[in-house]
């Protein structure tokens, strides 16, 4: 495809056709087979009457103008806890040590620091990202899944990095995300940009420092970045590396952002109203409900 930008109408984020979720692989093949899956579930859902999602008008008004089909009904949230075992739908066991730790820190004090259940990076990258982490200073809590790498082994770390940060640092496997999202210490999240994510920093309040690794993220980066502009995002040297040096300056550059603050405040706000009685995404799920009762 030629690279270029599309927009489906004026009021509509305008799309960059180079982060099209097939044109990421750099593999034809995969980029066919990819390319297909989407073409059957746009097919699967075009005779849908009605779709629900895990979003709220608010942050994509234009989308929900021009697709009414679809209801947005979010931000949704895990409420398996309280029913049961709380890692039901996790992937790996959470630490929930973390939440004491985090309860020793200062309001907006710490850096989260999260990629999801797929992102990989090299050795060398999750390297400079540590060092990055150790620059800035100040307390982190970094998600480091056991296969993070892509060696068959698990991560390694900077020699001493363990040492050098642990008064104020904290790696674990896995983590209560939505809990960890909603606690007042949490200053900044560094993401990946997977919608879910997304939409749970979103719904907390917490301003994003932008790493996306494939597919959507891209796409939801801009909506971050330059729609919702909650968020900055890292850029990488000319060797694609995202350097330890550009990891510091980044999470400076959005503590002390005023404006970015004050935006991810209102998006909550914003957020909490569209859930309560009478919100629009309260009123969205009546809607489906009734569809639903009526066919």
């Amino acid at each position: 495809m030629k690279k270029e930008v599309i927009q489906l109408n004026p009021e509509m984020t305008p799309l960059d056709t180079s982060i099209l979720p097939w044109c990421l692989f750099h593999d034809a093949y995969i980029e066919k087979m990819v390319f297909n899956y989407l073409i059957d579930i746009n097919q699967a859902t075009s005779d849908a009457e009605m779709i629900i999602c895990n979003s709220f008008e608010m942050i994509e008004k234009p989308v929900f103008k021009e697709m009414p089909y679809i209801l947005p009904i979010g931000p949704l949230h895990n409420s398996f806890e309280s029913r049961g075992d709380p890692n039901l739908c996790n992937f790996w066991s959470e630490d929930k040590q973390c939440i004491s730790w985090l309860n020793n820190h200062p309001t907006n004090s710490v850096i989260y620091v999260a990629f999801g259940s797929i992102t990989i990076f090299n050795n060398k990258q999750f390297q400079e990202l540590a060092l990055g982490l150790e620059l800035i200073g100040r307390p982190f809590l970094w998600v480091v899944r056991p296969d993070m790498t892509n060696k068959s082994i698990n991560c390694t770390y900077p020699s001493g990095f363990k040492e050098r940060v642990a008064d104020r640092g904290r790696m674990v496997g896995w983590s209560p995300q939505q809990k960890v999202l909603k606690h007042p210490a949490i200053g900044c999240f560094i993401s990946h940009c997977g919608w879910n994510s997304t939409i749970e920093a979103v719904r907390n309040g917490v301003p994003f420092l932008c790493w996306p690794y494939f597919s959507d993220q891209l796409f939801n980066q801009s909506y971050i970045t330059k729609v919702w502009k909650v968020g900055l995002s890292f850029v990488p040297d000319e060797n694609g590396l995202i350097s330890k040096e550009e990891v510091g300056s980044k999470v400076q550059d959005l503590l002390k952002d005023k404006d970015i603050l004050a935006r991810s405040q209102a998006l909550k706000n914003f957020s909490d109203i569209s859930v309560m009685k009478g919100g629009s995404s309260f009123k969205n799920l009546n809607k489906f409900v009734d569809f639903i009762k009526e066919n």
